[in-house]
């Protein structure tokens, strides 16, 4: 049974969020278990893991004429008329899949919440929709992906959020309609609404709204993600809805629940989302980078070129210290089996957090995020290139009493933090120093030019190393002076 689309009142009544962004504001609370995480996993997987070519998007370009992947598909499946994007879906047999086993491998990575995709663009529900036909269910895998995976995340203690991209679904097999295809075929709604571009109907927007409601009601996922066309004029206003349900809803349910957009809604009501890139400075409110282990691709692709372990917990920790989350993507075969490189990646990641997870869990911002030569990336689809960092370089990040120094790479001699110059900790004492994951001693002293720490003889793990700064008083958060000036610009 779906809410009613006309109204945000949760099925107990609960109308606390009404749909405009001054209610919400007033309201609304970032949940402490989202700012607390830190880490979260992102999975792409669908009837686009069958062709495993160029990426996630073959759905649409094996139907603009001219693209590679169209080329690809007729070398390789036929004509478009003989077998078009809907006859991959038997192929899609996810034989292998055991949500158990993937849930034992994302807790190892050190993930505290994981966001399976529930719809891809290509329209395909991974889950048991009323309203969708073409789902996970009655086609292909004949299983509720997105309710098994709910089911076992639950049971280990992990987040569980999902993410839909109906919106996009509407436009996204138009190329179709230019030549002959079985996109032609109407009846066939997998296909979406074959619009011409992203010029939304109110129509389509109250289509998309009582899917969205869908998930919610059948779900109750504590995280919803959303790409980029939610902001687009026509959807708005729906969108609003959406959000005022959901957050009435969790009320009832007593849970902290999560909105991520990329664009297009104030950052003090949902949490912005960066596309394979990182913020340059400290935001005044929770944000996040989404992002792909595959440099290439979401999805599984034959030939993938994966990033190292040690690039992602370097773009981790740059962008904790800058009051952000990562949502690490992978993507799984479509036999429903993970790639043993991806696997090792995150149980890298994994072993890491293991040894310095206390510098990034439950962590807040301090009064600057870090200091060093190195300049990391930043902006969207930026992250491809690894930033290579010296020991100079240092990340901050703080908890009560303890203020972290992380260090992006080792000195066999000492580290400098020239943050923490006499002036900056007059009025606080050092009660101790150590280096997360060692047991020996670290010898320490104030300088004119910063506290000057020595490294131990031996590294107690890969890629970055924490020392823990315990003071005899709070070291305190980040800095708010931008807060009115990064909600109002999306006004």
């Amino acid at each position: 049974m779906v809410g009613n689309i006309n109204s945000v009142v949760s099925p107990k009544g609960t109308e606390v969020f009404q749909p405009n962004w001054d209610s919400i504001a007033r309201y609304y609370k970032f949940p402490k278990w989202f700012m607390d995480a830190k880490f979260g996993i992102f999975i792409h997987w669908g009837p686009y893991s069958v062709p495993a070519y160029n990426s996630e998007w073959y759905a649409r370009h094996m139907y603009l004429e001219g693209h590679e992947v169209y080329k690809h598909h007729i070398k390789t499946w036929g004509s478009h008329n003989e077998f078009g994007y809907k006859d991959f879906i038997p192929l899609f047999k996810a034989e292998k899949f055991n949500a158990k086993e993937w849930v034992k491998l994302l807790k190892k990575s050190g993930a505290k919440y994981v966001v399976p995709v529930a719809e891809h663009h290509d329209g395909f529900s991974m889950y048991k929709s009323d309203l969708n036909k073409w789902n996970s269910v009655r086609m292909g895998p004949k299983k509720d992906i997105i309710g098994l995976l709910k089911k076992e995340l639950e049971k280990e203690g992990l987040i569980f959020g999902l993410s839909t991209h109906r919106a996009e679904n509407a436009w996204f097999f138009n190329g179709g309609m230019k030549f002959p295809s079985d996109v032609q075929d109407t009846t066939i709604t997998l296909y979406g609404r074959r619009y011409k571009n992203e010029h939304y109907t109110d129509d389509f927007a109250r289509e998309w709204l009582a899917h969205t409601y869908e998930l919610i009601d059948k779900y109750q996922p504590k995280l919803i993600w959303f790409d980029w066309t939610v902001n687009n004029r026509a959807l708005k206003p729906y969108f609003n809805k959406f959000m005022a349900y959901y957050y009435n809803n969790a009320l009832d349910w007593k849970e902290e629940v999560v909105v991520n957009t990329k664009q297009g809604y104030p950052t003090n009501i949902q949490v912005w989302d960066m596309e394979r890139g990182k913020s340059g400075k400290m935001m005044c409110f929770p944000w996040q980078t989404d992002t792909s282990v595959g440099k290439r691709s979401w999805s599984y692709i034959d030939g993938e070129r994966n990033k190292t372990p040690e690039q992602i917990v370097h773009d981790l920790i740059d962008i904790v210290s800058k009051n952000g989350n990562l949502l690490l993507n992978i993507g799984p075969r479509a036999d429903g089996t993970i790639t043993e490189e991806q696997e090792a990646i995150l149980l890298s990641i994994g072993q890491w957090l293991k040894v310095n997870g206390d510098a990034i869990y439950g962590t807040r911002c301090w009064k600057k995020f870090g200091e060093g030569d190195a300049q990391s990336t930043k902006g969207s689809f930026s992250d491809n290139r690894a930033t290579q960092y010296t020991s100079r370089d240092i990340r901050f990040t703080t908890k009560g009493n303890v203020f972290y120094a992380i260090a992006l790479n080792w000195d066999d001699k000492w580290l400098l933090i020239k943050s923490l110059g006499k002036e900056t900790i007059a009025d606080a004492e050092i009660l101790s120093v150590n280096l997360l994951g060692s047991k020996e001693q670290i010898s320490w002293t104030k300088t004119d030019g910063g506290l000057k720490l020595s490294f131990p003889k031996k590294k107690p793990c890969k890629y970055a190393y924490s020392f823990k700064i315990t003071f005899n008083k709070k070291v305190g958060e980040h800095l708010q002076s931008e807060a009115s000036n990064e909600v109002m610009k999306y006004r």
